[in-house]
């Protein structure tokens, strides 16, 4: 099969390094323009455009894909299929037309539950005790098309949005490369989506990570895992921010306002709601994440309160 592959970050790197395993290297790759990344902000080729370079895969990185000249383009590839896994632009109807197989999409998610943008954090945030992924066909509507496949695995208690990032990149290449025979063949029939079980996971906004002491420990502690590593859980320690990069629920009560602490030599725990949150990795401006006990050792924190 002549492959065309779409994608940009991290978590589409593992299915082209798949394909190109597995003796099915992509005759052209898409990705998103270089763009400004890390702290210096400096231009950097996307981690796909990366990969595609070390294997001399011809790159294209086009703003939109709704000109006629990028129609041509593709329909001069001459592409049996087209494997999107996290590109980040809309495939318009006359792109989705040009491949003679079609074009199938890597979703992050068991489809239909989680729709859209954020399909990791919002199950973590959510309490799911699974996901995994979906190969699908791609139809204009968002993430509507016909199933072809799914990997399914658990959410563990301490699973963070990265780990289960990672696992989940892992699955849905292992899924591709299970299920391309049936693709070269034509003989994947699909299976509708029931609309009846859709939800969306909307895009993950910044000011999300702020945290609320009045909601429950165990909540808190989801939206934690779900926002490492972006946007990070925030809190504030008169009105100087604080990180949270991991933490654990307890069941003990309360004995204190929403948002005191309660500081021993190693633990640093925080009322809640309901329940107590145990700090584990905290991170104050400018400085380093570190575990609660060395932040105890330069922070006097035992009755301070944290957030507003």
């Amino acid at each position: 099969m002549r492959i065309v592959f779409a994608g940009t970050p991290e978590f589409a790197v593992p299915a082209l390094r798949a394909l190109i395993a597995s003796g099915n290297p992509p005759c052209a790759v898409y990705t998103q323009p270089d763009r400004p990344a890390g702290r210096g902000r400096k231009i950097a080729a996307s981690p796909v455009k990366q990969l595609a370079a070390d294997h001399d895969l011809p790159v294209f990185q086009p703003e939109s894909l709704k000109g006629p000249e990028e129609l041509e383009r593709l329909r001069d590839l001459a592409p049996d299929l087209m494997v999107v896994v996290a590109y980040g632009l809309i495939l318009p109807t006359p792109i989705l037309a040009v491949p003679r197989l079609g074009c199938v999409n890597i979703h992050a998610s068991l489809l239909p539950r989680w729709r859209g943008a954020a399909p990791i954090q919002r199950a973590i945030l959510a309490g799911d005790r699974e996901t995994g992924v979906t190969l699908m066909r791609i139809e204009p509507r968002l993430d509507a098309g016909p199933m072809l496949g799914k990997r399914s695995c658990p959410i563990g208690g301490d699973d963070t949005a990265a780990a289960l990032h990672d696992r989940l990149a892992g699955l849905g290449a292992e899924l591709l490369i299970e299920l391309l025979p049936g693709l070269a063949a034509g003989s994947l029939p699909g299976e509708v989506q029931d609309e009846s079980l859709v939800t969306y996971a909307e895009k993950i906004e910044k000011s999300e990570a702020r945290i609320d002491w009045r909601q429950d420990a165990p909540h808190i502690c989801r939206r934690v895992r779900a926002f490492n590593p972006w946007p990070v859980a925030e809190t504030t320690l008169a009105g100087t921010a604080l990180r949270i990069w991991s933490a654990q629920a307890l069941d003990t009560p309360p004995d204190a306002q929403p948002g005191t602490v309660a500081a021993s030599a190693k633990n640093l725990d925080v009322a809640c709601g309901r329940g107590t949150l145990r700090i584990l990795e905290i991170q104050a401006p400018g400085k380093r994440r570190m575990s609660a006990a060395d932040f105890l050792n330069a922070h006097a924190m035992d009755g301070k309160r944290l957030g507003t």
